[in-house]
């Protein structure tokens, strides 16, 4: 049996807010009353088939591949004794010169030297993640000034700069104290 629709103005007509969602279902499905769906298209010949990505698990990112979130990158861009900072729109000025000072403790380390580009960027994927999943506030990331890098420069210095402020959960980050590690290593502030 079909539901019939009530009148305006008789004591069954939906009021309010059900009046509004019936109206725009209606008004919807009069809209693309006509509306025909797409044919299929067959793929192009001679165009091979790209590989899928690989996706890793980021809180916030959950979207995103880590080649997008946090990509390779050529050395250089920074130099060893250069300091790093950065503060996402939002985050207060009190708490990153706390952080800069140290005074904020420190609940987790990840030590990067010796490692490749490649490695040095899933180690610290996965380590952003399980630190945040953890309800860690604030935690030291160590990834060296790049003296045995050569003419090129630090390259893992350069990459975690970008890859922290690429990084969703990363509210803020500082170089650390000298006696944390200087401009070798960096406090990031997390996301809680």
């Amino acid at each position: 049996m079909a539901k019939q629709r009530t009148p305006p103005g008789s004591d069954d007509a939906p009021t309010g807010k059900d009046a509004l969602a019936l109206h725009d279902a209606l008004a919807f499905r009069a809209a693309v009353r006509d509306v025909k769906p797409m044919a299929h298209l067959p793929e192009p010949k001679g165009l091979a088939k790209a590989r899928p990505r690989t996706r890793v698990k980021m809180s916030a990112q959950a979207g995103n591949t880590l080649d997008e979130v946090m990509p390779l990158l050529p050395a250089g861009a920074i130099g060893g004794s250069e300091a790093l900072s950065f503060q996402r729109a939002g985050v207060r000025t009190q708490a990153v010169r706390r952080l800069r000072r140290g005074l904020i403790p420190i609940e987790g380390e990840l030590d990067l030297h010796g490692l490749s580009q490649a490695a040095a960027r899933y180690q610290l994927a996965e380590f952003l993640t399980d630190s945040r999943n953890a309800g860690r506030r604030c935690v030291r990331i160590i990834h060296g000034k790049g003296y045995r890098s050569g003419a090129r420069g630090p390259v893992l210095k350069t990459a975690v700069d970008l890859w922290l402020r690429r990084h969703l959960d990363v509210m803020a980050f500082t170089s650390a104290r000298a006696i944390d590690g200087g401009t070798g290593a960096v406090y990031v502030l997390l996301r809680s």
